[in-house]
């Protein structure tokens, strides 16, 4: 028999990809972003939020993507642009992908068909991991606390890994979180809108945790694919990291008022206090100062908010 022939039957019989589209929310990314088209199938749908508005030439790059569609963001952070590319989506499923990571289409496909396979699965998200190789903490976590707040402050989840803010997965464990990071994550685009979203209330940070207890507030359930590891850089779409980390603290700070007492707000911003306190000191000491300035801000952020003008900033994809 040809052999051309038994290829074209495999290739025929390969089973349709499900319906979805992937949603990139960009700010002065362009490069990234045409990296990651590059890497995708192209008849692969993609809508591309362009926080920056232009700024960068994105405009042109998504042109040359046969599949893929340019929006202009509202420029208020990431939520408001990944709601605003979730709404226009004429797809069943969308995946929310951040520019600088670099998903392949299985593994993009392995999340969708776990969301279309379970009517009660809100989302699913992979596990992201460091250019070093390692798992990326903060691909997920659970409902802040006092306690879970000390537990991260003096460093014990590196001992008790599932007792702090933040997870940290080991490839292939499985792992129950409250939340997932929006940096590689599959959601049912009805059940997405109907849950209203990400909270645009949050600039940038935390829209991830609110969406998180909407799912289960909503009886619904997520899931973090640990044996699905997606490169992911850090930092290659958003402000500068000082900047982000005082925003990191603001947003914690104000999801932790809406659902918690003020005796106890005031017990997570003192325990991350703390915590960073040595850390900062720490860093002066070793001649580090760029490190320092980052402990500093995110502490500046847990007691005196976002910086001036914060919500006019654009920012890109989960404010890395």
């Amino acid at each position: 028999m040809n052999p051309c022939h038994l290829y074209t039957r495999r290739v025929s019989d390969r089973p349709p990809r499900p319906d979805f589209e992937v949603v990139l929310v960009a700010y002065r990314s362009a490069d990234l972003v045409a990296q990651l088209l590059a890497a995708l199938p192209g008849d692969l749908p993609v809508a591309v939020v362009d926080n920056a508005r232009g700024a960068d030439g994105l405009a042109a790059i998504v042109a040359g993507h046969p599949a893929a569609r340019y929006l202009e963001g509202p420029g208020r952070g990431f939520a408001s642009g990944a709601n605003l590319g979730a709404r226009t989506s004429v797809h069943e499923i969308v995946v929310f992908v951040n520019p600088d990571s670099s998903p392949t289409v299985d593994q993009l496909t392995t999340l969708v068909d776990d969301v279309a396979g379970d009517a009660g699965l809100a989302a699913a998200s992979a596990t992201t991991v460091l250019p070093d190789g390692r798992v990326e903490i903060g691909v997920g976590g659970w409902e802040p606390s006092v306690r879970r707040a000390l537990v991260h402050a003096v460093g014990a989840h590196k001992v008790f890994p599932t007792g702090g803010l933040w997870a940290r997965p080991v490839p292939g464990a499985p792992l129950e979180l409250d939340w997932l990071s929006g940096a590689c994550m599959a959601v049912r685009r009805s059940t997405f809108l109907e849950l209203g979203g990400f909270d645009e209330d949050f600039f940038v940070y935390n829209e991830d945790v609110a969406f998180g207890r909407s799912v289960r507030e909503a009886g619904l359930r997520q899931r973090i694919r640990t044996d699905v590891l997606v490169p992911h850089q850090g930092g290659g779409s958003g402000e500068g990291k000082t900047r982000m980390l005082r925003l990191r603290g603001a947003s914690l700070v104000r999801y932790v008022r809406r659902h918690n007492s003020a005796p106890a707000t005031l017990g997570i911003r003192a325990a991350l206090t703390l915590g960073y306190a040595p850390r900062w000191l720490a860093a002066r000491l070793r001649g580090r100062r760029g490190l320092a300035d980052e402990h500093a801000a995110y502490v500046t952020g847990l007691w005196r908010g976002a910086p001036d003008h914060a919500p006019s900033a654009p920012v890109g994809a989960d404010g890395s």
